[in-house]
């Protein structure tokens, strides 16, 4: 009996830790209102939505697009089983923030 409680243990604990880990990578990108806008300031409001979420480790990329105009582009690891919109509705109330648009979204691997 005590040999069967061990072995049910072991077998169903890593089974557990895939559940866990679904992870997506995302990749979004934010277009500001102007060309003035303080890219450094838009990210630091950014880190601390994603915070909030307890999203680690966001990279971000300022993106060249024309006429002086600037995107900031995010990427960053996301549970698959929460929904991204909300996220996107918060990135878009955000001042200066004039569109979202998510690039790309996977399933990460690893």
């Amino acid at each position: 009996m005590f040999l069967r409680i061990v072995i049910k243990i072991n077998f169903y604990k890593p089974l557990s830790l895939v559940e866990y880990m679904s992870v997506v990578a995302v990749k979004i990108k934010l277009m500001p209102t102007s060309p003035a806008t303080d890219m450094k300031l838009l990210e630091k409001e950014v880190i601390k939505l994603l915070e909030e979420e307890k999203v680690k480790n966001p990279n971000f990329e300022i993106q060249p697009i024309a006429f002086g105009l600037k995107a900031l582009i995010i990427m960053f690891g996301w549970p698959e089983d929460k929904e991204l919109e909300a996220l996107e509705e918060k990135f878009s109330q955000i001042n200066d923030v004039n569109s979202v648009e998510v690039l790309d979204i996977r399933r990460a691997i690893g």
